[in-house]
């Protein structure tokens, strides 16, 4: 794609000065809950991530959602031609309160950061903001548009900050998303798609003493369905399925007038994955109870995104813009969905985890490797200016 314009070390001095203001702010970020339920925690971060953003030379707007969230996009135009978005999400998984029973905190002798979100995806969004940094520090500008797009209800399937995201994306030289580096170091170049899938089932209610034969029982219903989603697992290469909700009924005493299932389908390949999602309709409008029906809702479906030749080439990019800042890069593929999905569903040629190393994302020891803050600030610095050199 480019050549190599800026030398490595300076590079990781230009972001090593920022390290200080990175931890600042990080703290700042973690301290505030921002679970996607949560809209003024979500709203709060959005506001901070913006300043934060205005404060480092970009030109930031908050765009309200219809469900009164707020999608954060910051620009800063470069002097070349190339249009580079940085994708990040400002919401966790974690509730209210969370932030305060686990308040930001640093081990010092693991050299982590700890707190809710404090990798996923806080960490990654100031990493983008910090690259930027960098380069207006160095005078290395060759981008014509930086756009930082941070999504408030990603952790969901981003089904209304998507709009944004791929508004701000379609046409782009190339999307870098700013998720954690896999615990060993890794870029993220492909990923399962995801969707949930709501089935509810609405039988007919009965004394089950008196009267059972007058019901149509969608507790069986439900419970058959979810036997046979089951048992997809297996059948198509690369698909998992989960039932990962399951309910019906009202008392024990009553033929069960209504159930509720939520299966989570993900697959590594399209074909695969928009067959057993057919597979999943078909069931439940077979599940062989009579008189029960069943309604089938698609929930923020996320496509699966496929390592193709575009993502090879920005991989390959990487690997480069690695070797100039002494950071050794490799890709792998990983079983979550995120807003990068969707990026790649366009076109834009994609690559993800360029935010710094953490891992056990979504649980109560969530991490940031403090040490890999500055070379990864500079990796995807270099790697900017790379693809900006096109």
């Amino acid at each position: 794609m480019g050549t190599a314009a800026i030398d490595g070390n300076a590079l990781l001095a230009a972001a090593g000065t920022g390290r200080d203001r990175y931890l600042a702010r990080l703290a700042a970020l973690v301290a505030a809950d921002s679970g996607t339920a949560d809209v003024p925690g979500v709203n709060r971060v959005a506001r901070l991530v913006a300043g934060y953003a205005r404060e480092s030379g970009l030109d930031p707007e908050e765009h309200p959602l219809p469900d009164g969230r707020t999608a954060v996009v910051a620009r800063r135009r470069g002097t070349g031609r190339a249009r580079i978005v940085l994708a990040g999400h400002l919401d966790t998984v974690f509730p209210a309160g969370t932030a305060a029973e686990r308040p930001f905190r640093v081990d010092a002798a693991l050299g982590r950061a700890h707190g809710p979100g404090v990798c996923d995806d806080k960490g990654g969004l100031l990493a983008g903001i910090a690259a930027v940094e960098t380069l207006i520090a160095l005078g290395a500008e060759r981008y014509g548009e930086i756009v930082l797009v941070c999504s408030p209800d990603e952790e969901t399937g981003s089904p209304l900050g998507r709009a944004v995201l791929e508004r701000e994306a379609r046409g782009a030289a190339a999307a870098l998303c700013l998720e954690g580096a896999r615990e060993n170091g890794d870029l993220v170049s492909a990923r399962s798609g995801v969707t949930d899938l709501e089935i509810t089932l609405r039988g007919r209610a009965a004394h089950a003493g008196i009267e059972p034969e007058r019901g149509a029982n969608a507790a069986l219903a439900a419970a058959r369905l979810t036997v046979a989603c089951q048992a997809l697992n297996g059948t198509r290469p690369g698909v998992a399925v989960n039932v990962g909700v399951l309910a019906a009924g009202s008392a024990p005493n009553v033929v069960a007038a209504s159930g509720r299932l939520v299966v989570d389908v993900r697959g590594d390949r399209a074909a695969a994955f928009d067959a057993v999602i057919a597979d999943i309709r078909r069931l439940a409008l077979d599940h062989g109870v009579d008189g029960v029906t069943a309604e089938v809702t698609e929930h923020a479906p996320m496509p699966p995104w496929e390592r193709g030749e575009a993502t090879a080439r920005l991989a390959a990019e990487a690997v480069l813009a690695g070797r100039t800042v002494g950071v050794p890069v490799r890709d792998a593929a990983t079983g979550g969905g995120a807003d990068a999905n969707l990026i790649a569903a366009l076109g834009v040629p994609a690559l993800d985890g360029l935010g710094p190393v953490g891992g056990c994302d979504h649980a109560p020891g969530e991490w940031l490797d403090l040490a890999s803050v500055v070379p990864r600030t500079a990796l995807l610095a270099a790697l900017i200016d790379r693809v900006a050199g096109a």
